[in-house]
């Protein structure tokens, strides 16, 4: 089966990344930097390169803007959740992985795996069901992120986050009620952030299953962010902690049984 990679950024990053891409179509006329960056990368390569009219492609992309050009990929694997562990210690780094709690909005997870691929997330985690997956319109957002972030899908989060917390991983989650300000836990440890999906938050076991549960201050009339922005905060958090640490004073939690 085939993956239709649709728009340019997305394209490049696919041919950058080494992906196999069984054919990029580019829309007649179509020009620029980036454009001419996919052409040298595809010859270079070896994949076939043929230019069509507009409409071929607006056939081929949906609903996807695709920018001129598409590509024709196998289609995007999941991994296994050890495969994000070997990540981690492939780059010598403690873990710092990213689970999702029901994220179906194609937008957000798209949106939530570039913001992965920026703040140098190990891995995403989300659910089989009642959760987007990696289809083209998430591929979209991201802007190639999929290209570098691994995706786990698992059965069951609270037994996953068992197993990591088994393997010496903390489970931090976010909500808006949370006990401790995000700002004053320690994500310098073996991690695995745990983000809850539009409207719904975290579900009732996964929260349970949390070493830790964190909030953002808020100041104004709104009580929550959506998920993509408040991702933003806690990734980069993350990111300000392990890479300046004399600047982070965050603090170590005793862990308690859940």
């Amino acid at each position: 089966m085939e993956e239709i990679l649709a728009g340019r950024q997305a394209v490049r990053e696919a041919l950058k990344a080494g992906r196999p891409l069984n054919k990029i179509l580019v829309a007649h006329g179509a020009e620029g930097r980036t454009v001419s960056e996919i052409v040298y990368l595809a010859r270079e390569q070896g994949v076939p390169l043929q230019k069509v009219d507009r409409r071929a492609l607006n056939r081929v992309a949906g609903e996807v803007p695709h920018q001129g050009v598409v590509a024709l990929a196998a289609a995007k694997g999941y991994v296994e959740v050890e495969d994000l562990l070997e990540a981690s210690r492939q780059r010598q780094e403690a873990p710092f992985l990213l689970m999702l709690d029901g994220v179906e909005d194609p937008q957000n997870l798209g949106a939530v795996l570039r913001l992965a691929d920026a703040c140098g997330v190990h891995g995403v985690i989300i659910p089989r069901r009642r959760s987007a997956g990696l289809s083209p319109a998430v591929a979209r957002v991201a802007a190639g992120a999929v290209e570098y972030v691994p995706v786990a899908r698992v059965a069951n989060l609270g037994t996953t986050l068992e197993a990591l917390k088994e393997r010496g991983l903390w489970a931090i989650g976010a909500e808006g009620d949370g006990e401790t300000l995000a700002f004053a836990a320690d994500f310098t440890l073996p991690l695995v952030l745990v983000l809850g999906g539009e409207g719904k938050g975290l579900s009732y076991l996964v929260r349970r299953k949390c070493d830790l549960v964190v909030r953002l201050p808020m100041r104004g009339h709104i009580n929550s962010l959506n998920v993509a922005a408040a991702a933003a905060v806690l990734l980069y958090e993350v990111v300000r902690q392990r890479e300046f640490p004399a600047a982070a004073r965050g603090m170590h939690h005793d862990r308690t049984d859940s």
